[in-house]
């Protein structure tokens, strides 16, 4: 049975967001001539690819040469026709999102032609010169803090998720306008998040063995079940409530800066702050991490605050669960906004057997927008940054819509002859709409919506449900829940 490593290709996003200047990339040749490495396609490459595939990056081979290119050239062409590559799973018609890979239409077809003709190098004139990585910090952080200690990832073996608790530098409640998360070791972070759990640590029991307060909490990627299907590692843990990202870090994304809403983010004085890494072996040598976090702090009193939003526990715990072989089991909730608030930012987050997630804004006056429809990987844990804001008054409702497949046709199931609880455990299910919201310094982050939940049978999920749903339509709300 394979190990979990990064994917044959691995994240590539919009290189710009790295800080590094790179040209534009070449359309199709109009003229018939041949596409060639140098001309057509390195320009792709250094756009949306390099940023992780370079040495000393996550990704698993290098595309700055030609020489470390050209193996790869049929894979390259496989991924992008697919769409695997570059990872985004969101619906191109809604939107438009900050952080969306740029690759077009003309760019695939670039790349497929490529490999169709044999993948020549050109002529070495036509190579446009390397682009200058940045190697450090992409903000100025005034504050930086570590890990306490460092961790060891081995050559190989499986992935794991670790839960860090880190040091609050702030001996008072401080303003900061943008959070960096910065891996020690790139090569083995497939992604990071930074959390501010409102719980002490509790002990952790895994595989036997219970870790006091404080320590790592962690989670092995290993076989969930016997019967998992090869290829595939799930995470097993019972840990503490998810609690929402306020900085993720995964290759080539930029850094969370509050700045571009005019905003910033309240770290409270004492506050535990803790680093969740998901870490994967590089398949070459043993490495260690030791991932800081940077801080820059507001230099005058905000204009603006950003709030990450939990909806709390989703649905009601006892209703939900998916019965064994349920293809598209549909959950359904709904909240209001109480207070005035503008949305730039989504983070859909299920477990193994999730599909998709939709947001749906239902406006006072009837209108509705979606703001994501996207499906989710658990391997890819993205969010997605709204071009730009959109505002919601007090009243209007958010809709989301979530659905798993617990089928033997899903390659991730751990077990689908079983029925699904909800759960911490990753081969029980959740779902959680995180999402991002600027508002104003007086508004209450405690009470920025209301959620409702039905007691009656009737609002339990749907089973088996597809295809397009009226979203004015009166739903029995199954969230239960609070910011």
């Amino acid at each position: 049975m394979k190990k979990l490593l990064v994917p044959v290709l691995a994240l590539a996003v919009l290189t710009v967001a790295s800080g590094a200047q790179v040209p534009s990339a070449p359309a199709l040749p109009s003229d018939g001539s041949t596409v060639t490495f140098n001309k057509d396609v390195l320009p792709i490459l250094q756009r949306d690819c390099q940023v992780c595939h370079r040495p000393g990056e996550v990704a698993p081979m290098s595309f700055l040469t030609y020489e470390s290119t050209r193996p790869w050239a049929k894979a390259i062409k496989q991924a992008v026709l697919t769409r695997k590559m570059p990872p985004w799973f969101a619906d191109r018609q809604h939107g438009p999102y900050r952080n969306a890979p740029k690759l077009t239409e003309t760019d695939i077809k670039v790349l497929a032609a490529w490999a169709d003709n044999g993948a020549p190098e050109g002529d070495a004139k036509d190579r446009p010169a390397p682009v200058e990585w940045v190697d450090g910090w992409r903000i100025k952080p005034d504050v930086i803090v570590s890990m306490r200690e460092p961790f060891h990832i081995p050559a190989k073996g499986r992935g794991e998720v670790i839960g860090f608790d880190i040091p609050n530098p702030f001996s008072q409640d401080t303003w900061v306008t943008s959070i960096e998360i910065r891996p020690g070791d790139r090569s083995v972070v497939h992604h990071a998040a930074l959390q501010l759990p409102e719980t002490a640590p509790t002990p952790t029991r895994f595989t036997g063995v219970t870790t006091p307060p404080f320590a790592p909490e962690s989670q092995v990627l290993g076989p969930t079940v016997a019967a998992a299907s090869e290829g595939y590692y799930g995470i097993e843990r019972r840990m503490e409530t998810s609690a929402p990202p306020e900085a993720i870090y995964v290759p080539g994304s930029p850094p969370m800066d509050f700045r571009i809403h005019n905003a910033a983010k309240l770290i409270p004085a004492g506050a535990r702050i803790r680093l969740e890494m998901h870490y994967t072996p590089n398949g070459k040598t043993p490495a260690t991490d030791r991932t800081q976090v940077g801080f820059t702090v507001a230099k005058k009193p905000p204009e603006r605050r950003f709030v990450t939003l939990t909806p709390g526990t989703m649905v009601n715990p006892r209703e939900f669960r998916i019965p064994a072989g349920a293809a598209n089991w549909e959950a359904i909730g709904e909240l209001t906004f109480t207070q005035n608030a503008d949305i730039v930012w989504l983070m859909p987050h299920l477990h193994l057997r999730g599909k998709d997630m939709t947001y749906r804004l239902i406006y006072p006056n009837g209108r509705t927008e979606t703001l994501l429809s996207a499906k989710f990987d658990f391997n890819w844990q993205l969010g997605y940054d709204l071009e730009e804001p959109v505002q919601v008054r007090r009243g209007a409702k958010m809709q989301v819509i979530a659905h798993w497949d617990n089928s033997a046709g899903n390659k991730h199931n751990p077990d689908p002859s079983r029925d699904v609880p909800w759960g911490e455990l990753t081969s029980e299910e959740m779902m959680i709409p995180w999402f991002g919201v600027v508002v104003d310094m007086k508004a209450d982050p405690k009470s920025i919506f209301t959620t409702q939940a039905s007691n009656n049978s009737a609002s339990s999920p749907r089973i088996g449900v597809s295809g397009p749903r009226n979203p004015a339509e009166t739903l029995p709300a199954i969230i239960r829940g609070r910011p």
